[in-house]
């Protein structure tokens, strides 16, 4: 097959990444709020009343489902992330963040998400190449979901969106969950994960970290 028959192929996906980061950066620069109001019903307050993060499952990109109860006690950081927009570079200080703080207890977990802009229309394998050899991301990276109120709407926002009252109104809003998975606290696209103010809340988050039990042996065991 000829190269000029990827040509409009290849002009459409430029037009779209330009076109979605001229939209990321035009909603920065005029200040339009990164966030939406969830809807939150008596029937949802009594969904999940009870509830915390570690009583959730997703599944990643290649499709294995992770249990949130595997990360219990630890603070976990949720990211609606995208590969077209105005803040992908965000990356770079999320993956930053991760190698800082993973050692004293933080997960960060990526939800690829296409309602805002149609930025990220890849397929997962498209993601998980973009953002290994883009950004070195290493952190989990989650299947796509949406998070807008409505019957499509992950689990996992509809959670989030509950106990916040807020979801997000664009791509990279940003969920710390402490280790009790109970306190949540929300920050818009806007925030940058290397801000001083995120890291001030990374590092309250961290320090609520139990450190693991250490396993002692038996005199048995020893001999």
């Amino acid at each position: 097959m000829s190269d000029r028959t990827h040509t409009p192929n290849r002009i459409t996906n430029l037009r779209s990444r330009v076109a979605g980061a001229i939209a990321g950066v035009a909603m920065a620069a005029a200040g339009i709020a990164c966030t939406q109001s969830m809807p939150v019903t008596d029937e949802l307050r009594a969904k999940w009343n009870d509830k915390t993060m570690f009583d959730l499952k997703a599944k990643t990109l290649d499709g294995k489902e992770v249990t949130f109860a595997d990360w219990k006690g630890k603070a976990i950081l949720v990211v609606n992330v995208a590969s077209r927009c105005g803040y992908t570079p965000q990356y770079n200080g999320l993956q930053a963040i991760y190698e800082a703080y993973k050692d004293k207890g933080l997960i960060v977990i990526g939800f690829p998400c296409n309602d805002f802009g149609g930025q990220e229309p890849g397929t997962a394998a498209d993601i998980k190449s973009f953002c290994s050899s883009k950004y070195g991301v290493d952190f989990p990276l989650m299947s796509k979901v949406s998070v807008k109120p409505g019957s499509e709407q992950s689990p996992i926002y509809e959670f989030l969106g509950t106990k916040t009252g807020k979801l997000p109104g664009w791509n990279f809003c940003k969920y710390l969950v402490s280790p009790d998975g109970t306190t949540i606290e929300f920050f818009d696209s806007r925030v940058d994960p290397g801000s001083a103010v995120f890291k001030s809340a990374i590092e309250k988050a961290t320090k609520q970290v139990k450190p693991a039990p250490v396993q002692k042996t038996s005199p048995a065991a020893d001999a």
